[in-house]
């Protein structure tokens, strides 16, 4: 009888174990050991397809049934440029991202989502978000405290509308002005890039944001016209393997080592395989020479270009060494041909495993296991005035002066007209990656126009605008801007045959000419344009980049209220002739940068 009742106790008890397996666990509950042995609990506890759908990265838009993100297990779920909520605001942004997350805390395994951005410079999807600088403006200003302030404010303001994971820095070397990347680089010196890199990941950690490194590797070598859908980008690299290690791994080598725990890989191709299938680059280079102990993710559709057959672009690309898949729409189709793939023998689950493990390790990483949902934003966070000063501040210290024949600073009293559209025109300021994937012109919520800064800081000055140049005044200006600028664009777009200036811009300088003293040239662009025919026509030239939503960083340094600090972060073509034969006669060489004559102190290049 004894023996009986024994049985039966044992098996109650095995069966109430079995029950406990199958129900929920609240995330970060799975063991009270280290995070790899929690993780390991949770790898145990998952299924094959819930591991697949761990590696799956879907756009928001493609989330057709909610319910689909607990019953398929997904990862990641990603806003991509131009993927806003409407209304677009901070609170819009909560309720959406929470109705996701809440999915995923509710499902069996109760793992919470990744949820992606390209905050690329700030939080550039919301309407009232403050806008950095390009990166290749805090590239200029070559400091680190200043990129890892910007990305730790950045952090503060995702963290403020439910997103935990940013799909930055950029850290690409770009050799050809042409390109519609430059901008998102911080310029083409390795030990710059490097060095920028390293600390705005740190700023985004700091604050509790995944980072994420892009685009592994070689991204700005690719040859031009190489491209399937673009003139450069997404183009083919024909470095052999030891120079494409040694003039690019770098910056991801730092990166690595300062903690990111996830990077994102290129759409390029080397050696005429597509970097998201190379197990050379992703496993052997990458996760065992370098150590990474994070995840590796692709770019947008990336797989896709592997070839024509979604099942081989599917074990080609975890095979090589991807954990996660930004597929960004079919999610369903991607998760099944994981599962056949390994059910096949096509992959192995033990690579499953540990693509699974490395992305668990990131969500450990940024406390994601310890955080429910999104409290209500903090209507002070977005935009608030101590992150536009910083701003403002990246703005001052990205801009660079080419040339100054005592027209600069703008002192008091002085009448001053100014011309070109963006010289009152927060979009075009801001460029690409600006609300909208390719960014728009106009009005910003929030942003500060050069026109707006300057009547602010020179309020006893005679500021007169006129966009097209059409002044109709009684005599010469003491002073005259001519603004030229680059239309946004983001990526490929941006790819041009011709960086130099259209016919309105030379109009707007003719005109300024005509109706000042004395000229500035003020140019508003993701990259050196060609200035060679112009520039003596001008008094003083400067680079102003694309500063972003803080115009009046511009006035600050205009008016003489503050030096020049900015240094070129990559040299100033002279022609296009140059640019296309990657010349080494400059108009402007790496580092170039004047100044009032004030002592500047440079981390790069000191006092």
């Amino acid at each position: 009888m004894k023996v009986e009742i024994m049985i039966f106790i044992l098996i109650l008890f095995l069966f109430f174990m079995w029950l406990g397996l199958g129900k929920s666990k609240p995330p970060g509950t799975y063991s009270k050991g280290s995070d790899e042995e929690n993780i390991g609990d949770i790898l145990t506890s998952m299924s094959l397809e819930e591991k697949a759908g761990q590696m799956t990265l879907v756009a928001e838009y493609a989330i057709k049934d909610k319910n689909d993100i607990g019953k398929k297990g997904i990862g990641g779920i990603l806003s991509g440029g131009g993927g806003y909520p409407v209304p677009n605001t901070p609170e819009s942004w909560r309720l959406m991202i929470n109705s996701f997350q809440k999915e995923a805390l509710a499902s069996r395994t109760g793992i919470p989502l990744f949820y992606g951005v390209d905050a690329v410079h700030g939080h550039n999807n919301v309407e009232g978000a403050v806008i950095f600088p390009h990166n290749i403006g805090l590239g200029a200003s070559r400091s680190s405290e200043l990129v890892r302030e910007t990305a730790f404010i950045t952090a503060q303001e995702m963290l403020g509308t439910g997103a935990n994971w940013n799909f930055a820095p950029v850290l690409s070397l770009p050799r050809d002005m042409r390109w519609g990347r430059v901008y998102e680089s911080f310029g083409n010196d390795q030990a710059l890039v490097s060095e920028l890199g390293r600390h705005y990941i740190l700023g985004l950690n700091e604050a509790g944001v995944l980072a994420t490194p892009k685009h592994y590797l070689g991204e700005g070598f690719e040859e031009w016209g190489s491209s399937k859908d673009y003139l450069l980008d997404q183009g083919a690299i024909t470095l052999s393997e030891e120079e494409l290690l040694g003039d690019s791994l770098e910056p991801f080598e730092k990166a690595v080592n300062s903690g990111a725990m996830s990077i994102m890989v290129s759409r390029s191709s080397w050696q005429g395989v597509k970097i998201s299938a190379n197990k050379r680059l992703l496993t052997n280079i990458l996760k065992e020479h370098l150590n990474f102990k994070g995840f590796l993710v692709s770019d947008w559709g990336a797989i896709d270009q592997i070839s024509d057959n979604d099942y081989r672009n599917t074990v080609e690309a975890i095979n090589a060494g991807i954990d996660m898949v930004m597929v960004p729409e079919n999610y369903g189709e991607f998760i099944d041909n994981v599962v056949r793939a390994v059910n096949s023998g096509d992959i192995p689950e033990s690579r499953i495993n540990d693509a699974v493990e490395r992305i668990l390790r990131a969500k450990k990483s940024i406390g994601l296991f310890n955080v429910s949902i999104t409290k209500h934003p903090d209507p002070d966070v977005l935009g608030n005035p101590e992150h536009r000063n910083v701003a403002r501040r990246a703005v001052r210290e990205s801009l660079v002066l080419l040339k100054n024949e005592g027209v600069l600073p703008i002192t008091k009293g002085k009448s001053v007209i100014l011309a070109g559209r963006g010289g009152d025109d927060v979009g075009l300021q801001s460029g690409g990656w600006t609300i909208e994937w390719q960014g728009r012109e106009g009005k910003i919520p929030g942003g500060t126009s050069i026109l707006e800064g300057l009547r602010r800081e020179l309020p006893d000055c005679d500021i007169t605008f006129e966009a097209e140049g059409d002044f109709i005044i009684p005599e010469k200006a003491d002073i005259g801007i001519a603004v030229i600028s680059e239309k946004p664009y983001a990526e490929g777009a941006g790819d041009t045959e011709n960086l130099g200036l259209s016919e309105s811009d030379r109009k707007v300088i003719e005109s300024v000419k005509k109706h000042s003293k004395k000229t500035v040239l003020l140019v508003l662009a993701g990259r050196p344009l060609i200035i060679s025919d112009v520039i003596n026509q001008a008094d003083a030239v400067v680079m102003a980049w694309l500063p972003g939503s803080e115009g009046d960083g511009i006035a600050e340094v205009l008016s003489g209220k503050y030096d020049f600090k900015g240094k070129l972060p990559l040299a100033w073509p002279k022609s296009m002739e140059a640019v296309k034969e990657k010349g080494e006669d400059p108009l402007f060489e790496f580092g170039y940068g004047l100044n009032y004559g004030l002592l500047v102190e440079n981390e790069f290049y000191g006092t």
